[in-house]
């Protein structure tokens, strides 16, 4: 079988090993000697091959058969593997054809070896050439490196011992020269102590610190040296020392906050990486400054005035210390106290600003290696700067609270006058104000305790103020309180702060200002200087009012002017000359009203021969600047501002109760059912007397403990002084009084209108129903009591009887026409002449207004008119002659009268006529007319009937009318 192997077979066999991983090449390099023995085949054993026919599935079947066993190792021997399969009987036919199938394999084997052959033949040539390359390359090489030795053993040669001793001596030369700037850098370092005190002294302390740090730096570099380890010791305790003056340094500025120093102790805990230390140490200092601020101003106080030296104050408590201070020197105390903390809250204030101001730059040079905390620790320190200080804001603005509410509590502010306490609320005010800028807190603490102080000092003064105005309403005379035309409550000194220019407790940032510029808080204000708590005194002393007229006019040219006009003009009446009234407003100057005006004039205008200025008494004038006085308490401490306005409100109710009381109560103008008196002025009075009015004269010892304080926060029904006289005929009945206080009371509720929207600002909005209600119900009514309070004059100005009795004397059943009116009808003109003529007489005293002259006219034509249809409802016979005398009588009065007055239409006119043209119904038109006109009395219902109608209807038609009489009058019993 040997001879059947070619060298073909062994290259392809060795190749087919390789592939198969029988042999790596590492392990195999003798294999490539024999493989590189190999004898290539020649080109005609190759074209042999090639010629061949061939089939390669069919040759790649054959090559697959092989056995496995002639891929294995070198030592496989394939003869004896042959020999050993033969078989003991050997057949030379199979022998034959196994022999064939040999030689078919090794021919596949041989033809696929050549074809691989023939492929890899021009890489092999490839690779070759550059090996041959690489061979020259490394020749080259070889003769480099032959080159470099000879020249390195040149230069070894040339190198002497004195050039390697030269250079021996330049570095020791530098090694002394390092040594000695070591010992010049340490000489320094033992001196830094000197330089550190100095910068301390001259509050460098930015610089002293980097000093310090840069020393500890040199002296680590150097601590192989033994003197060093001393100087490291003594540095950080300078470090030490440096911490705690920085400590002190940052406890002043709660005092007084400089922006340099402020700066520099900032710069210095940054350098020291403490940011966040210093924030906590700067708040713990302000909570120190605060205690400290307010004990000491306190203990001064206290100390003043106890005139001695004693120590015992100092060792008490801060509140009991506060139980010390005289009500003489509580205001002074307490502002020291306000304007103390206010530089502490400045101080704060003001640290924040610097922090925002400077949040965002780098003030201060880092040491070296201080890069490596990085943007984000720097971003940390700023965010917990922030955080802390707007934390602080809270917490200190509580602080002051206590304080301030402690130093309250040691005193009773009930002690104090009502001046003295407005101004107590001033400056609590104006310290919450303070807060609320400061921080944006509402100042619970402070508007709980002054809150509960305020009312029940508010409670105390209100009540006497209402025994006052019952004692100033019980001792007036009505008598009209001169004041000059343009009179204003503004200009009151009770009403300046409404103006922003007195009182304090009105911070710029609430003054009103342009849309244009931005509201100035108390902390820019003063900022740079000043102080909000400052005590304005002279203020109150140089504010001086100007309302009084000395004789009604203003001037006396003004005075002059005004006679000048009347008599200038000799058409004008007498009368007119004398009075006249502004139609319109009341109160224009006299000289500013044309001639053409006065020409217009009728003779219900009246007025005093002065300025029309505003009526009023002085309890009226006192009643306002309570309410101005109550209206300050209200405007500095809002949180009370319900309790202040149901006390206002009860100063109006009182005043409103005693003008009926005096003048107006007459339970007789009910009975006229002419609605003199509306529900809701009855409704009102009917309020004010169950809330406010205690009826009782004395107290009952055996009432209750609940009934006697309802008792107490009533005040007794007022009383009209017996200096007023209502009862002469010559004054009217007063009327001059009567117009004073109705007037006046008129006048209070315009002054309460004007006041309504400052008073609907400040009040809380659950409270605004009352507010609403009182205007509504109460104030609305005061020109109501004009009907029932003149009514009584215009009662009692016409002699009405008289009338009745010249009426009852006049026969009406007369059988012609009459032309000529009768006398009844005379002697009502004439003593509606006559008071006119008292009217006048009375204009001299006060000036009675258009609106009252009007009221007083329509009440007196109206009783004449009732009176006419009374009489003529008392005629026991009347023909229809009668009945055109009736028509001729009444018009003949409207005629004169209305030559005296200018009302139109004439009240009640058609109340007459209508009566006196029923005369001249039929049967079934009175009972329509009687249902209709239900304003009649039943008294001239049934004279109509039977005296007029009976003489043609029946006497059942008569009864079934006086039935229909009966049937409307029954619900009025």
């Amino acid at each position: 079988m040997q001879g059947f192997q070619s060298p073909l077979v062994d290259v392809y066999i060795q190749s087919t090993r390789y592939q198969k991983g029988l042999k790596s090449p590492p392990e195999s390099l003798s294999d490539l000697g024999a493989i590189e023995s190999l004898r290539v085949p020649g080109k005609e054993e190759f074209r042999e091959l090639r010629e061949q026919p061939s089939d390669p599935q069919a040759e790649q079947e054959l090559i697959n058969s092989i056995e496995q066993v002639y891929f294995s190792a070198d030592s496989f021997d394939i003869v004896k593997y042959e020999l050993e399969k033969l078989p003991p009987i050997l057949n030379l036919q199979e022998l034959e054809e196994y022999r064939d199938r040999l030689k078919q394999q090794q021919a596949a084997v041989s033809k696929k070896v050549a074809d691989l052959i023939l492929e890899k033949q021009p890489a092999y040539v490839k690779e070759l050439e550059r090996v041959t390359s690489l061979q020259t390359g490394l020749q080259l090489a070889a003769v480099i490196c032959t080159n470099g030795r000879r020249h390195l053993n040149v230069a070894k040669e040339g190198f002497t011992q004195a050039s390697l001793g030269l250079l021996a001596n330049q570095r020791k030369r530098q090694l002394l020269m390092g040594l000695l700037k070591s010992l010049r850098t340490i000489k320094t370092l033992q001196r830094t102590d000197v330089r550190l005190s100095e910068m301390l002294e001259e509050e460098d302390y930015p610089g002293a610190i980097q000093l310090c740090l840069e020393c500890q730096k040199a002296a680590s570099t150097f601590k192989h040296y033994s003197c060093i380890s001393e100087l490291n010791s003594k540095l950080q305790d300078t470090l030490e020392q440096i911490e705690e003056q920085l400590d002190v340094a940052l406890s002043k500025i709660c005092k007084n906050f400089d922006i340099n120093h402020y700066t520099k102790v900032q710069q210095a805990y940054r350098l020291l990486g403490k940011t966040q230390t210093a924030m906590d140490q700067l708040h713990m200092h302000f909570t120190q400054a605060i205690h400290n601020t307010v004990f000491q101003v306190v203990l001064g106080y206290v100390e003043l005035c106890a005139g001695n030296t004693d120590t015992k104050f100092q060792k008490l408590q801060y509140k009991d210390l506060c139980m010390h201070v005289t009500p003489d020197s509580y205001i002074p105390c307490l502002a020291d106290l306000c304007k103390a903390l206010w530089e502490v809250m400045l101080s704060y204030y003001r640290t924040m600003e610097w922090h925002e101001k400077h949040g965002s730059e780098e003030t201060v040079s880092l040491p070296e290696g201080s890069n490596l905390l990085g943007t984000e620790e720097t971003n940390f320190d700023r965010g917990y700067v922030k955080k802390k200080l707007e934390h602080g804001l809270t917490r200190i603005w509580q602080d002051v609270q206590l304080k301030v509410k402690t130093y309250l509590l040691g005193t009773d502010l009930s002690i104090f006058k009502y001046d003295d306490f407005i101004f107590v609320l001033d400056i609590i005010s104006r310290l919450m104000q303070v807060g609320e800028e400061f921080c944006g807190s509402k100042s619970e603490v402070l508007q709980e305790s002054i809150r509960k102080q305020s009312v029940n000092y508010f409670k105390n003064y209100h009540r006497t103020r209402l025994d006052e105005l019952r004692m100033f309403l019980e001792n007036e005379t009505w008598e009209l309180c001169p004041v000059k035309s343009n009179f204003s409550i503004l200009q009151l000194h009770e009403f300046k702060f409404m103006e922003q220019s007195r009182s304090p407790s009105v911070s710029p940032s609430k003054q009103p200002v342009s849309a244009s510029s931005k509201p100035v808080t108390l902390f820019e204000q003063y900022c740079s200087g000043g102080n909000p708590f400052e005590i304005q005194a002279s203020n109150k002393d140089e504010e001086t009012e100007d309302v009084l007229a000395s004789n009604g006019y203003e001037s006396d040219e003004q005075e002059k002017s005004a006679y000048q006009e009347y008599d200038s003009d000799s058409d004008v009446p007498e009368e007119l000359k004398r009075d006249y009234v502004d139609e319109q407003t009341g109160d224009a100057p006299m000289k500013s009203v044309s001639r053409e005006t006065l020409k217009s004039r009728k003779k219900s205008d009246y007025s005093l021969n002065k300025v029309n200025a505003p009526i009023l008494t002085n309890t009226t004038l006192n009643v306002i600047r309570l309410v101005g006085k109550y209206m300050q308490m209200m405007n500095i401490l809002k949180p009370i501002a319900f309790d202040v306005i149901h006390f206002m409100s009860q100063l109006f109710d009182y005043y409103l109760y005693a003008v009926y009381t005096f003048f107006g109560r007459n339970d007789s103008l009910e009975s006229t059912g002419l609605g003199l008196s509306s529900s809701r002025l009855r409704t009102t009075l009917n309020r004010i007397q169950e809330s406010l009015i205690d009826l009782e004269v004395s107290a009952d010892p055996t009432a209750t403990l609940t009934a006697a304080e309802e008792r107490k926060e009533k005040v007794p029904s007022p009383h009209l002084s017996h200096l007023v006289v209502l009862t002469s005929g010559d004054t009217l009945y007063g009327l001059a009084e009567r117009v004073v206080a109705t007037e006046s009371l008129v006048f209070l509720a315009e002054q309460f209108e004007f006041l309504q929207p400052h008073l609907d600002a400040v009040m809380p909005a659950v409270k605004k129903p009352f507010l609403q209600q009182f205007y509504s119900q109460t104030v609305s009514t005061a020109s109501e009591l004009r009907k029932p309070i003149y009514w009584i004059v215009a009662g009692k100005a016409i002699d009405y009887e008289q009338m009745l009795l010249l009426m009852a004397n006049v026969k009406w059943d007369v059988k012609e026409i009459m032309s000529q009116h009768n006398i009844y009808v005379d002697a009502l003109l004439k003593e509606f002449e006559q008071f006119n003529k008292r009217l006048n007489e009375v204009s001299k005293r006060v000036r009675i207004p258009l609106p009252v002259s009007n009221i007083l006219w329509e009440h007196c034509i109206r009783l004449a008119n009732r009176t006419i249809v009374e009489g003529y409802a008392n005629v026991k016979k009347c023909s229809n002659e009668g009945r055109a005398l009736m028509q001729l009588d009444f018009q003949q009065f409207l005629m004169k009268l209305e030559k005296l007055t200018d009302i139109r239409p004439i009240p009640d006119k058609e109340f007459v006529e209508t009566y006196i043209k029923a005369y001249y119904l039929t049967e079934n038109d009175m009972e329509r007319w009687i249902k209709e006109h239900r304003e009649y009395s039943t008294k001239q219902l049934t004279n109509l009937v039977n005296v007029c109608l009976g003489s043609h209807i029946n006497k059942k038609a008569r009864q079934k009318l006086l039935a229909a009489i009966d049937d409307i009058d029954r619900p009025k019993r």
